[in-house]
């Protein structure tokens, strides 16, 4: 019985310090994870993505979020980080085609639910587990 306790105890105290594991703050380029995934074919390259960036083409629907997760235990904060937004884009790629749109514009980090603008990068949260990347942004038709 006692050991059974210090088991639970133990798995509890694990748990615990996972959750409150910190959350790191990554601000990795932009443009280089977008090309890398098109010239890999995880992107088709059918729809463009901007940071950023007001006044592109005709908007077709405004304000898009996509809140993506990944495991990222073992993994560095670039590769845990690419992985997560190469998922938050495809998300992107997927709702603008659907919506007849070819481009994503003003697109801003929006980490729970807080607007980061950047021309040149995004944000990634990194954790002991968990990687995040939540992006804002415009569906346009150049």
């Amino acid at each position: 019985m006692l050991q059974k306790i210090i088991i639970a105890t133990t798995l509890t105290m694990a748990v615990t310090a996972a959750a409150q594991a910190a959350d790191d703050t990554y601000n990795l380029n932009f443009n280089e994870a977008v090309q890398q995934a098109v010239a890999d074919g995880t992107l088709d390259g059918s729809v463009k993505f901007y940071l950023a960036s007001k006044g592109r083409g005709k908007i077709i629907q405004s304000g898009v979020v996509t809140n993506k997760k990944t495991n990222s235990f073992g993994k560095s904060p670039e590769v845990a980080c690419d992985w997560v937004l190469r998922s938050a884009l495809i998300q992107l790629q997927n709702t603008a085609k659907k919506k007849g749109a070819n481009a994503v514009t003003n697109i801003v980090s929006y980490y729970k639910s807080k607007e980061t603008r950047s021309s040149t990068t995004y944000e990634c949260h990194k954790g002991a587990v968990i990687a995040g990347v939540a992006l804002k942004g415009d569906l346009a038709r150049l």
